[in-house]
């Protein structure tokens, strides 16, 4: 049973993603916004929905014993599946299309849009993690970090807000709803209306939330039956399940063409998640959010998505283009994390 809602969630999540891609598209046309905000921002925001309510639910609402460290862990976890198992889907999926059409795995992105995000995703997690550093009295001094990552995701997204749109309507795909629209779609098949392409987004959202929240616990039930050790399910296989908008995503774009929207779609949620969620932590999980010991597994996972990042996107800056091939560096990173997780679980490393 559970392997028919593991599916059937995967179905889901994936119908969701490709609705999302195309509505997002027009909506951010509608609204005559550049290509980097719909992707680092709208988009961003949007399928980083799943991973970000799990922390809120864990913190705020949840009253086990161990919701807090579940939702750390949940907070700590996506910037470091975004920066490496995302990182390296996307690249295997350039790397395919390159392959299937006979071009160079070199991906056509704004560089500049995409230096942009990971400069304020390096800022803004490094603020968030030396965080973790400071004493847990007086508490109001993680409350002013947290005001501070607020600001600067506000600055961020006024910043890609008020960037020159660049994308026409024939660069598009039909919108999927437009049809449904009947009578205006009669008069003029090729622009939807504003409320249908909402709609369209509404719906998209709505199943990939909850096709990812199935698809968790549909891993979880599986996981407890196998016996899976709690911290490896924690740490490695939700995260993997609720990053999986983010990745189809960036699959479906890179197959249309369209890689700084893939890209941004990344970048983006990476500056979402240092800023957005770890202001959850920090003003509701004050005395959790601590590197001490008990949480140095969780908080290595950072060191783990600084150094992949780095690896990444400052060759990029040097040369002024991405190869897809250099997003296969992120596998590399993701593979040592979970090495060291079943290190630790099986007691090789202390």
């Amino acid at each position: 049973m559970d392997i028919l809602i593991l599916a059937g969630a995967f179905v889901m999540i994936l119908l969701g993603a490709e609705l999302f891609t195309n509505g997002i598209e027009w909506f951010g046309r509608k609204l005559g916004l550049a290509e980097g905000a719909v992707g680092s921002v709208l988009a961003a925001v949007g399928t980083a929905l799943p991973e970000t309510l799990i922390p809120i639910i864990a913190i705020i609402f949840a009253t086990g014993e161990s919701s807090t460290d579940v939702g750390i862990g949940a907070i700590l976890g996506a910037p470091f599946m975004l920066s490496t198992l995302a990182m390296f889907v996307t690249g295997v999926a350039v790397l395919w299309v390159a392959r299937r059409r006979g071009t160079s795995d070199e991906m056509r992105v704004d560089t500049a849009v995409l230096a942009h995000d990971m400069g304020y995703f390096g800022i803004a997690y490094a603020i968030a993690i030396g965080a973790a550093f400071l004493p847990l009295e007086p508490v109001w001094l993680k409350w002013l970090v947290a005001a501070v990552l607020l600001g600067m995701y506000g600055w961020y997204v006024k910043g890609h807000f008020e960037a020159d749109p660049d994308v026409d309507a024939e660069d598009l795909l039909p919108l999927r709803f437009h049809p449904l629209d009947r009578h205006h779609h009669r008069i003029r098949p090729e622009v939807p209306r504003f409320r249908v392409v909402n709609l369209q987004v509404l719906v998209a959202l709505g199943l990939i939330v909850l096709g990812a929240y199935a698809f968790v616990g549909a891993i979880e039930d599986i996981a407890h039956q196998l016996n899976v050790d709690s911290v490896l399910l924690a740490l490695i296989i939700a995260p993997v399940a609720t990053e999986l908008p983010e990745k189809l995503n960036c699959v479906i774009w890179v197959g249309q063409g369209k890689p700084t929207l893939a890209m941004g779609n990344i970048t983006g949620a990476m500056v979402f998640q240092s800023c957005i969620p770890t202001v959850v932590g920090l003003v509701f999980a004050s005395s959790s959010w601590v590197v001490a010991e008990g949480s140095y597994l969780a908080f290595a996972s950072a060191a783990i998505a600084f150094l992949s990042s780095a690896a990444i996107f400052i060759p990029m800056a040097r040369r002024g283009t991405l190869r897809g091939r250099s997003l296969l560096i992120g596998g590399a990173f993701y593979v040592v994390y979970v090495g060291l997780v079943v290190a630790v679980i099986t007691g090789a490393v202390g």
